[in-house]
């Protein structure tokens, strides 16, 4: 009997083994099967998550190019319907010569004086002949204006400016401090105190009409 009690204890401890390995086996199965899903759906979140980058990415350069063009547009009109850069691609097209891609220097510093931008370059063009072949007073001495004063232009009364940009904005402060700021703001007001010819005034509206239609 002893030896079939033995048996008997040897059996039920081989099944409980058995159960035992078989729930570890349960368990081992259902941690790795839980570290898979575990994974798989942390790769899931974090490629989810990787795609709003990207889309918030996308929609920031879809953004910023929207608010160039925008900007590009929003541009201020300055003068005669025109923007800044308008206003000087308008004035560039009468500049020919010596004078040639000043367009932006004459617009903005008129603008800036409260000089009519057309109105000085008419001036500009019927002084030197710019239209065309700028005379020897721009070319050499960079006087756009026939300025007189000091220094000379070869040792005469017109005035001699050391660059271009000096002459241009010497000749339009000049234009302001003796004309325009004393209420002389056309050709016919100009012309009397400007030149000694009586078709002046004439010849500047000229210009005007030809620089707006330019």
């Amino acid at each position: 009997m002893p030896e079939k009690e033995s048996y008997g204890r040897i059996v039920v401890l081989s099944e409980r083994v058995k159960t035992v390995k078989t729930i570890w086996k349960i368990v081992v199965f259902t941690v790795l099967l839980g570290i898979g899903f575990g994974g798989y759906f942390f790769y899931k979140a974090k490629e989810k998550e990787q795609n709003k980058v990207f889309e918030k990415r996308a929609e920031l350069v879809t953004e910023l190019a929207a608010l160039e063009v925008n900007e590009y547009e929003k541009d201020p009109i300055v003068y005669d319907g025109l923007t800044l850069q308008e206003l000087a691609d308008k004035l560039d097209r009468s500049l020919n010569s010596t004078i040639s891609g000043y367009g932006y220097l004459y617009a903005s510093y008129c603008l800036e004086k409260g000089v009519d931008p057309y109105m000085a370059v008419a001036i500009t063009l019927h002084e030197t002949g710019c239209k065309w072949e700028c005379s020897y007073l721009t070319s050499a001495c960079n006087n756009v204006g026939g300025q007189k004063g000091t220094p000379s232009c070869g040792g005469g009364s017109y005035m001699r400016y050391d660059t271009m940009e000096e002459g241009i904005k010497g000749y339009i402060d000049n234009l302001y401090d003796g004309y325009i700021s004393r209420g002389l703001t056309t050709p016919d007001t100009i012309g009397p105190r400007y030149a000694a010819s009586t078709t002046w005034a004439q010849k500047i509206y000229y210009y005007i009409d030809e620089i707006r239609a330019n």
